[in-house]
């Protein structure tokens, strides 16, 4: 017992002692030396840097704020977020971290959560060029078409040599019926680009997202033509042929797309779909599973397995896949509607109903968007005894 208490008597000291140097370190020094590591790329010693400096001033926006710079560089966004969110708290007006926040939700495809970061940037600098772009291309991912436009446009001129601004303010442009504009920017696109195989697949790509079938194969056989093994080019041509009616040829183009990126699932994926056009459910199954091998969070890979037994008359080994289709899109009046057949035929009359009903309530929503679409929302009834 006395040994052990003069073995803690003997430690004092020296607790005592580091104490008293982490309380006589100038917070400054350390952040300075992070600072100097950060910018060399020695992430690891910055970390620790800014972590010594929260330490000695748990109040430092800017030891925060380059933690989570030093987070974002080593694709740890959630916790750059945390950090670029403790510094934001600390120095709401400090654009800087607005930015960089944003850029972590970009990065993380949280993108309707980066945009009001991109806005208080521009709030702040009307003129900040990044936090445009960036708030442009959240919009477009999440398909708003117009309010890309309104944000890109300005930076038309500053970007009019970017192959990625004209590709997609062309895409929107088309998608917004503003054909001449679209067709500018395209232009606009191979002047920049040149005539060469990855221009051609880009305005391949392009015309695709826009539904000009016909233009879309003329680009895509240009890419090809130029370079046969040029990645994604045989892909867009299958997608071309499937949209076309062509299903023996897209499968072909699907097969030359698995030998040139045997790692991408989305040629196994569209494969079993022709597959299923074609009668094969068998072949089907095993093109959806090689994609679901590669990414199991495939719904329509899911989904396509579960048609494929169904088709086979494998009414329980199909539902399993089903089931996890809808929980991964369950906007999907098909899929619910897979599935609902899928438990009647297995007697699970009670689960069938629910699905056929959740299958009729999505159809008659995207009826009511598509009449919206074309005609307009209607005016509301005009109240009794008022003129409309």
């Amino acid at each position: 017992m006395l040994a052990r208490a003069l073995l803690v008597m003997s430690l004092l000291p020296a607790v005592e002692l580091a104490a008293s140097q982490a309380q006589t370190q100038d917070p400054r020094a350390v952040f300075d030396r992070a600072q100097r590591a950060l910018l060399a790329g020695d992430y690891a010693k910055a970390e620790e840097g800014f972590r010594a400096v929260l330490e000695l001033d748990p109040l430092s926006a800017a030891a925060y704020s380059n933690l989570g710079v030093v987070y974002l560089r080593t694709d740890r966004l959630e916790s750059a977020i945390e950090s670029f969110e403790a510094a934001r708290k600390l120095a709401p007006q400090v654009a800087g971290i607005d930015l960089n926040l944003g850029l972590a939700y970009y990065r993380k495809q949280a993108y309707e959560q980066a945009i009001p970061h991109f806005d208080r940037v521009l709030q702040a600098y009307p003129d900040h060029e990044q936090a445009r772009f960036l708030k442009g291309m959240c919009y477009f991912v999440l398909s708003d078409y117009a309010n890309t436009v309104r944000t890109l446009e300005p930076l038309y001129e500053q970007e009019k040599n970017n192959l990625d601004f004209l590709f997609v303010i062309g895409i929107c442009y088309g998608k917004l019926k503003r054909e001449g504009d679209s067709e500018n920017a395209f232009q606009q696109l191979i002047r920049v680009g040149g005539d060469t195989p990855h221009m051609h697949l880009l305005m391949g790509k392009a015309y695709l997202d826009l539904y000009v079938n016909e233009k879309a194969k003329d680009e895509l056989q240009k890419a090809l033509a130029g370079d046969p093994k040029l990645p994604f080019a045989h892909f867009n041509l299958g997608v071309v042929f499937q949209r076309l009616g062509m299903m023996e040829e897209a499968g072909k183009e699907f097969d030359l797309e698995m030998a040139i990126t045997p790692n991408e699932p989305w040629s196994f994926e569209n494969r079993g779909t022709v597959y299923l056009a074609q009668d094969n459910p068998d072949q089907a199954i095993v093109m959806f599973k090689k994609a679901l091998a590669l990414n199991p969070k495939m719904p329509l890979s899911l989904g396509g397995l579960g048609k494929a037994y169904v088709r086979k008359g494998q009414h329980a080994e199909a539902i399993p896949y089903l089931e996890k289709a809808v929980a991964m899109q369950p906007d999907s009046a098909n899929l619910h509607y897979q599935l609902g057949q899928a438990y009647l035929k297995v007697g699970r009359r009670e689960e069938a109903k629910k699905q056929m009903d959740e299958a009729g309530k999505l159809q008659a929503e995207a009826r009511e968007k598509q009449e919206e679409r074309i005609s307009g929302k209607l005016p509301a009834p005009a109240a009794p005894g008022q003129q409309p």
